[in-house]
C-alpha cells in the first residue's frame, strides 16, 4: 500500500479474530480516507495470517512488528490512528503509549478492565490533548438509533425506569468460557467485556450517567460448579480429544479455516488454547447477573444478562411518564443441533448472520392510545445489525454524524464504571456508588 496523500496512517495492534472487520472496513472501505500501515502483536504467525488475507482480497502486505517494538512501530510508519484490538486488559498499554506517541486512538470495548488503568487512560488524553474512541458500534445499529430519537423527541415523556434483559445463546455464551475471556483478570468478566456495550446504550439512551449500582451474579452453568448439570466431558481442549467429537459444546478449529491460521496455527508461538472446555477449570467469570442502577437523571434500570440461553436476543423497556417504548430483537430463535459447533457473535465479530429466525419490533404504548409500531429503516441480520459499515464510516471514512454517536474516553470510563460497581457488588453483597470508584468529570 503506497502513501497517498490526505489519507490517515492506521496501524493495528492485536491480530486476532476482533482485528478482521476493522482490517476489512479500512482497506475495502475507506481507501481515499485511510491507509493500513503496520500490524502488531505477541504473535507472528497472527499477523502473517491478516497479510495473508489482504492478499487474498488483492492487497500488500503491511509491515509486521511484534508487540514489544510497538513504539519503534509508531515512529517508523508515521502513524496517525491505533487500532487497539488486543486482549482487554492490556488496551491501557497501548492506548497511553500511543497517546504519548502523538496518535489518536481506536479501541475495541471495554476501553480497559478496571478503575486504575481507567484513570491512567483519562489522564493521558487530558495531558495529550489527542483522541481515544471507543468502538461501541450498538450506538449505530438502526434500532438504537430510532429508540434514542423517540426518546429524545418526548414521546413516553420523562423516563421514570428501564428494564433491560440480554441472553446469549449456549453457542455464542459458550465462547465466552472456551477462550482469553474466562479469567477475569483478562476481561472484568462479562460484566465489563460484553455488558459494557449495553450499559453504554442505557447511558446515551437516557443522556444519562449511573450513580448507584446493586448487583448479584454467579457461575452456575458453565466451568466446573455446571459440571452437575450433566453436559460436561472430560476433556481439556477439544483440538484432538475424542470426548470433544460430538461435544456441542466444543469448537473444532481444524474446521474452520481462519480461527485454524489465527489459533491452531499459531499456537507454538505462544501456547494460546482457544478452544478450552467451557465445563473445565480455570473459569472465573460469571454466567448469570443480575443488576439494579440508578442514574443521574433519577431513572432506575433493572438489568439481566444470561450466558447460557436457548434462544439469543435481548428486550429494552422504557417507562415514562407519558407512555411505555418496548424494544425486542431475536437474533436466533434457538440454536439447531447442525450449528451448535459453528461460530456466532464474537468468533466472526458480527460477520455473519445466524442461520435460525430472527426479527425485530419497536413498540411505542401511549397512554389511553392503542400501540404502534415503530418502522425502523436500514436494519439487518448481519454486521450487527448494520451497525458496523456505520460506525466504520464515521471512524474510517470521515462521514458526518449528526447524532454524535462516536464514544469518547469518557463514554468508555462511564460504561467501564456500571460493570466494575456490579464486580465490587457481587463481592460484598452491597450497594456501590460509583463516584467511589472512580471521579470522572
Amino acid at each position: 500500500m503506497s502513501g497517498t496523500p490526505g489519507r490517515q496512517r492506521f496501524a493495528l495492534v492485536g491480530t486476532g479474530a476482533r482485528a478482521e472487520m476493522f482490517v476489512r472496513a479500512l482497506v475495502l472501505d475507506h481507501p481515499n480516507t485511510a491507509e493500513l500501515v503496520a500490524f502488531a502483536d505477541v504473535n507472528q504467525a497472527r499477523m502473517n495470517a491478516h497479510n495473508d488475507w489482504l492478499a487474498e482480497l488483492g492487497f500488500d502486505p503491511v509491515s509486521t512488528y511484534p508487540a514489544t517494538d510497538f513504539g519503534e512501530m509508531l515512529a517508523k510508519e508515521r502513524v496517525d490512528v491505533v487500532l487497539v484490538t488486543t486482549v482487554d486488559r492490556t488496551h491501557d498499554e497501548y492506548i497511553v503509549a500511543a497517546l504519548r506517541a502523538g496518535c489518536d486512538v481506536i479501541t475495541e470495548k471495554p476501553m480497559t478492565i478496571d478503575a486504575p488503568r481507567c484513570e491512567r487512560i483519562l489522564r493521558a488524553v487530558a495531558e495529550t490533548g489527542r483522541k481515544v474512541s471507543v468502538a461501541f458500534n450498538y450506538r449505530y445499529n438502526p434500532l438504537h438509533e430510532k429508540v434514542r430519537e423517540v426518546i429524545a423527541e418526548g414521546t413516553i415523556g420523562e423516563i421514570g425506569s428501564v428494564h433491560f434483559e440480554w441472553l446469549l445463546d449456549v453457542r455464542h455464551g459458550a465462547d465466552y468460557f472456551r477462550r482469553w475471556h474466562r479469567d477475569k483478570a483478562n476481561s472484568g468478566g462479562l460484566m465489563v467485556h460484553k455488558a459494557s456495550h449495553h450499559f453504554d446504550l442505557v447511558n446515551w439512551w437516557l443522556d444519562a450517567t449511573p450513580v448507584e449500582v446493586y448487583a448479584a451474579g454467579q457461575l452456575f452453568f458453565y466451568g466446573e460448579t455446571g459440571r452437575r448439570h450433566g453436559y460436561a466431558r472430560p476433556y481439556e481442549r477439544a483440538h484432538g480429544a475424542p470426548d470433544a467429537a460430538d461435544d456441542p459444546f466444543a469448537l473444532h478449529l481444524a474446521e474452520h479455516p481462519r480461527l485454524r491460521a489465527l489459533y491452531l496455527d499459531a499456537e507454538a508461538e505462544d501456547g494460546y488454547h482457544r478452544d478450552q472446555n467451557v465445563f473445565g477449570p480455570g473459569v472465573s467469570i460469571e454466567d448469570d447477573m443480575a443488576v439494579l442502577a440508578k442514574y443521574s437523571s433519577g431513572a432506575s434500570m433493572s438489568y439481566h444478562l444470561t450466558a447460557y440461553a436457548p434462544w439469543e436476543g435481548y428486550r429494552v423497556m422504557f417507562n415514562g411518564s407519558r407512555g411505555r417504548l418496548e424494544l425486542e430483537v431475536v437474533e436466533s430463535d434457538f440454536v439447531s443441533p447442525q450449528a451448535a459447533g459453528e461460530l456466532k457473535g464474537a468468533a466472526l465479530h458480527g460477520v455473519q448472520a445466524a442461520v435460525e429466525e430472527g426479527w425485530a419490533k419497536l413498540t411505542v404504548r401511549p397512554f389511553w392510545e392503542p400501540p404502534r409500531e415503530v418502522p425502523v429503516s436500514g436494519y439487518t441480520r448481519s454486521g450487527h445489525g448494520g451497525a458496523d459499515a456505520r460506525m466504520t464510516a464515521v471512524l474510517f471514512g470521515g462521514h458526518t454524524d449528526p447524532m454524535n454517536r462516536a464514544a469518547t474516553a469518557r463514554d468508555g470510563a462511564l460504561a467501564l464504571l456500571t460493570g466494575l460497581a456490579a464486580n465490587r457488588s457481587f463481592e460484598t453483597g452491597q450497594a456501590v456508588r460509583v463516584a467511589d470508584l472512580l471521579t470522572i468529570p
